[in-house]
């Protein structure tokens, strides 16, 4: 296994063979940063070019979030990143869905906004009753016009992702559950020896039959990754707009936002 580097914003550690991948950020309920997405690029390659490395889980530290998205303090259009939106959140939702490795998501408390789009990313998803999950693009300025809305039609159906995103409801971890978002629902308690139990069972099986497998269930999605890299730059040019400058300030004062202001 290669070196493990310093990392700030995340944990990384190998359990039995699986690659846990942990957003370390608890105190702003694990959104990410440019920093975040980063480390969480680093990890992915080192999980996914880690030969022990049978399966990856990726989680946030404690138990009221998963990720809530990106950091709305950094949120100038690149969240302190490399400049431009699209690259490092492109990069690792790309990681997610091409390595080899089936990913897990472990949903441990919220997966809001860009938090539960890595959701519908991730290979698999087990949540604790606990968790919340849903979108609020349009309630702060902000919006996911590729893989968080066309891969969560596919998963959910698309009268269900319209739902989700128009009307930004938080769901149950069952209620995800029931719409195809969430694959198993467990006591917070029980969370890690039901992903454990998962991995287990994946390090048994032939890794270069699930690599296959992984490929051919993207193939038939994969059109949507030009989608993403397309939105996600048009979604940097909205970001300098007052229409979604009015929701992060809105957001941070904690009032409601008056969009339509800026309505021609």
């Amino acid at each position: 296994m290669s070196k493990i580097p310093e990392f700030t914003d995340i944990l990384y550690d190998v359990k039995g063979r699986a690659a846990w991948i942990t957003i370390n950020r608890p105190k702003v309920y694990n959104a990410f940063r440019g920093q975040t997405l980063e480390e969480l690029i680093t990890a992915f390659h080192l999980a996914g070019n880690d030969k022990d490395v049978a399966s990856i889980v990726l989680t946030g530290a404690g138990d009221k979030a998963f990720c809530t998205g990106g950091d709305q303090s950094a949120h100038e259009g690149n969240y302190d990143g490399r400049g431009v939106v699209g690259l490092p959140i492109d990069e690792i939702q790309g990681l997610i869905r091409d390595t080899p490795k089936p990913v897990i998501a472990r949903v441990n408390g919220f997966a809001i906004g860009g938090g539960n789009v890595l959701v519908t990313l991730c290979d698999m998803a087990i949540a604790a009753d606990t968790a919340k999950l849903g979108q609020v693009g349009p309630k702060v300025g902000s919006f996911d016009a590729g893989w968080g809305t066309a891969l969560l039609a596919r998963t959910v159906g698309e009268k269900k992702a319209r739902e989700i995103w128009f009307l930004n409801k938080t769901y149950t971890a069952a209620e995800a559950e029931a719409m195809g978002l969430i694959n198993k629902v467990v006591p917070a308690a029980e969370l890690d020896a039901a992903v454990t139990e998962w991995t287990d069972t994946l390090a048994e099986r032939s890794p270069t039959a699930i690599a296959f497998l992984k490929r051919s269930f993207n193939a038939d999605s994969d059109n949507i990754r030009g989608i993403s890299n397309l939105a996600l730059h048009a979604v940097k040019l909205y970001y300098a707009t007052d229409e979604s400058k009015e929701g992060v300030n809105a957001f941070n004062e904690k009032r409601k936002p008056d969009f339509h202001k800026f309505v021609d």
